[in-house]
């Protein structure tokens, strides 16, 4: 039975000030080509100089990711000739990268998998071409952006095994600081090397093609899915896959073929003479280490081991960092970790989470949150005005407590108020108070919904709770 061996080669753009060897700002958006200056736009007689910062944030993503990290490492040309790459060639690294091996591990359906990488070097990005109407155009503002390429061993075999590597891998990464990963900027994509073939233990694969630029987890799995299947049905009909490079189309869902498949040899790969080799000591790799911030892992232990949170709060918690660094500011502030928790994970995630995004997006600060969890803790909001707070402070930078009163969101724990709704609500129903005192007790909740209607939903519930309860008696 034929199936699918794969490996992937992601490219993350580095969160650095400037560009990898100029000073152009290191920035998503802008004007097309308002972001490039002669080096980065490939004009003659002019050279490049290193981005030290771009240097030590792929030997801390390499730390984070367990690779050995290259004491002696040096720059390549990597030569094509394409629109977007002015200089005709790509500063890249070929046989002596910055990061060599390591690993990511990550759970899929309760089983531990490892997906070894083979190396980690830093390049510069290329521009970007513009299709509009038939006319091609290129901006050039992404050219010379320092990225880190990721590359894996063929240890996966399945869409499945692909998007829990890289949804690890993007977290990772995140939690390092050195990329704000966002796939819908570009700041991390993918290509996806797959063949098929009936080895079991990869001693023998079929010939691999490659689909470019996959910017989205949905366009990864889609893109395997449809490749393993058009390479078993032309194998099954006595055909040949071809070594190719193509692109996934993800509107239609189809792929397809933009070239044949180059191999190392036909880059014409040569030392880059205007640029001095990346060496690091034993003193500069342990600097960088210890800038290293406390991980996913990490925070899950502190998270249910001190906090005394659920597995499954601190997993879905550290899931992604801004998402973790909410939640630390909140209790921080004092809200209570559980509560913290439970709210978090079904309001705050359910605003963050784009149905056209994997990326999450907080509009919300710890202070803000933080306030809203206190006034719900001293029952001055209900669960219900509570979320309805939340998304109104979506987005904005207004204190809670002035919102929740304009929008009479403050909850009534007034007794007597609340014992004049509550009476009147019980003499215009007097078929359900029988029945409730007689014993129905499933009658309590339409009791709740009744008064808090009536009373434009601020009394307190707990209050209709006890005057139900004492109605009984």
């Amino acid at each position: 039975m034929l199936k699918p061996t794969i490996g992937c080669e992601v490219h993350c753009e580095l969160k650095t000030e400037t560009k990898l060897f100029c000073g152009c700002k290191n920035e998503f958006g802008g004007d097309a080509n308002t972001h490039c200056c002669p080096v980065c736009s490939g004009f003659p007689g002019t050279l490049p100089a290193h981005n030290r910062k771009a240097v030590e944030f792929a030997v801390k993503a390499g730390l984070a990711l367990h690779c050995k990290i290259s004491e002696f490492s040096k720059w390549d040309r990597k030569n094509y000739f394409y629109p977007d790459l002015p200089k005709a060639w790509q500063t890249s690294q070929y046989d002596l990268p910055l990061c060599i091996g390591g690993y990511v591990e990550f759970e899929l359906d309760g089983e531990k998998k490892r997906v070894r990488l083979n190396r980690i070097h830093l390049e510069e990005d290329a521009g970007k071409l513009v299709h509009d109407g038939g006319i091609s155009r290129v901006d050039y503002n992404r050219c010379g952006v320092p990225l880190i390429e990721i590359v894996t061993e063929p240890d996966m075999h399945s869409a499945e095994e692909v998007v829990a590597f890289l949804t690890e891998l993007k977290s990772v990464l995140k939690y390092t600081g050195v990329s704000d990963v966002k796939m819908q900027e570009g700041s991390l994509r993918c290509d996806v090397n797959l063949s098929v073939s009936e080895s079991e233990n990869g001693e023998k694969l079929g010939t691999r093609t490659e689909t470019k630029n996959l910017n989205s987890f949905r366009s990864v799995a889609r893109s395997i899915a449809f490749e393993t299947r058009r390479q078993i049905d032309l194998l099954e009909s006595g055909g040949v896959v071809e070594q190719e490079t193509r692109r996934f189309d993800d509107n239609k869902g189809i792929g397809y073929a933009m070239r044949s498949k180059e191999d190392a040899h036909d880059y014409r790969y040569f030392p880059e003479p205007d640029l001095l080799p990346v060496v690091m000591s034993a003193a500069d790799i342990k600097r960088i280490a210890d800038t290293i911030p406390e991980l996913k892992d990490a925070r899950i232990a502190r998270y249910t081991e001190k906090l005394g949170l659920p597995d499954y709060d601190a997993r879905v918690l550290t899931e992604d960092k801004d998402v973790s660094d909410l939640f630390d500011g909140v209790v921080k502030l004092g809200a209570d970790a559980k509560k913290a928790s439970n709210f978090i994970m079904s309001e705050v995630l359910r605003l963050a989470k784009s149905q056209s995004s994997e990326d999450v997006e907080l509009k919300v600060s710890a202070e803000q949150l933080a306030e809203i969890l206190k006034m719900s803790a001293a029952d001055e909001l209900n669960n219900l005005a509570a979320k309805q707070l939340l998304s109104f402070v979506w987005g904005t930078n207004v204190a809670p407590r002035a919102i929740a009163a304009e929008k009479g969101l403050l909850q009534s724990n007034d007794e007597g108020e609340i014992k004049a709704v509550f009476d009147r609500v019980v003499a215009d129903n007097p078929k359900q108070t029988a029945d409730f005192i007689a014993g129905n007790d499933k009658l309590r909740g339409y009791f709740v919904g009744q008064i808090m209607r009536a009373s434009g939903g601020k009394a307190n519930p707990k209050i209709i709770n006890s005057l139900l309860d004492k109605l009984k008696n």
